[in-house]
């Protein structure tokens, strides 16, 4: 399996892994939308808690020039460890959710 592929199928277990996770709220539920032609991952969070309603994104992960770029996390862990955990190397994942001149000093890489 190449790189790419790699990457993508990491991605998308690591993401519905965490959809497979019931929320304590049971009217609100977290659905995964995979873009794979823009290698583009999301989570989102939906659902009612009373009567508000619940709409967001949980985490957003894109693959661009070859680098896992992380463009939101809400996770209460930090998505990029699992990421990590599950093969993608630390200096082919960019926290871009990250001020770009902070991304230097993170274990991570910068762009």
């Amino acid at each position: 399996m190449d790189t790419l592929t790699s990457y993508r199928t990491i991605i998308q277990n690591t993401l519905l892994a965490y959809a497979a996770i019931p929320y304590a709220q049971g009217g609100i539920a977290c659905r995964p939308a995979f873009d794979t032609e823009r290698d583009s991952y999301l989570l989102i969070t939906e659902g009612w808690n009373g009567p508000r309603r619940i709409h967001g994104c949980l985490a957003h992960i894109e693959i661009m020039n070859n680098k896992v770029w992380v463009q939101r996390d809400d996770t209460e862990s930090g998505i990029a460890y699992d990421l990590v955990a599950a093969g993608i190397p630390r200096d082919q994942i960019v926290l871009g959710f990250q001020e770009p001149g902070v991304r230097q000093y993170t274990d991570y890489a910068a762009a």
